[in-house]
């Protein structure tokens, strides 16, 4: 697919994914909505595309770059918490809220919109110990115990591994499962458009 196929079905799956019913509740509940992934060589407009399939939908837009982040940014700082079980006290480990979803939430407050993309880029960049909480991210739409609001749609892109892009890895079948997956092939006229 090129990169004008792909915004035309990043705007149909943004429409899709934020289309509502008569009672206000979202027609796709969020456990079933799968992100998409662009898969593509550098260059080719990932980034700009899910920017622009935001605008067009009237949707906010905010973009991570993956290998800037650790698991403590991604998931919260640990934080133990004094809980009572049965009459009997016990110190737990919860987390701090996640660096990401409070970047949400604020831009949530700053737009007025409460519908948006959020947009991971370089996912198959990520380090080994934030692998976990990018599954649970893309499956469950949460980072540790805070969820992403509703309203919000996951969008990620990633480089093919090899000679574009050598921290680049496959994404194994678990990932994969997890994701629908648009691959990307230049083409220089959808790309000028």
């Amino acid at each position: 697919m090129n990169i004008q196929d792909a915004y035309e079905e990043l705007c149909r799956t943004i429409a899709a994914y934020t289309a509502k019913n008569e009672a206000g509740l979202y027609r796709i509940p969020v456990e079933s909505r799968r992100p998409l992934l662009l898969m593509g060589a550098p260059g080719i407009g990932k980034t700009a595309v899910v920017k622009q399939a935001a605008a067009k939908c009237r949707v906010a837009f905010l973009s991570y770059a993956m290998t800037h982040h650790t698991r403590q940014s991604a998931i919260g700082l640990p934080v133990i918490r004094e809980r009572s079980f049965r009459g009997t006290p016990y110190s737990i480990t919860e987390y701090t809220m996640s660096e990401i979803v409070g970047d949400i939430l604020r831009t949530m407050e700053e737009t007025g919109l409460e519908e948006g993309v959020l947009f991971l880029d370089e996912i198959n960049c990520v380090s080994e110990t934030l692998l976990p909480s990018m599954l649970r991210l893309l499956q469950f739409k949460s980072f540790g115990s805070h969820r992403l609001p509703d309203g919000w749609i996951i969008a990620a892109a990633g480089n093919p591994p090899g000679r574009c892009n050598r921290s680049a890895r496959e994404l194994d079948i678990v990932t994969l499962d997890r994701v629908r997956l648009l691959a990307l092939e230049p083409d220089l006229d959808a790309w000028r458009s």
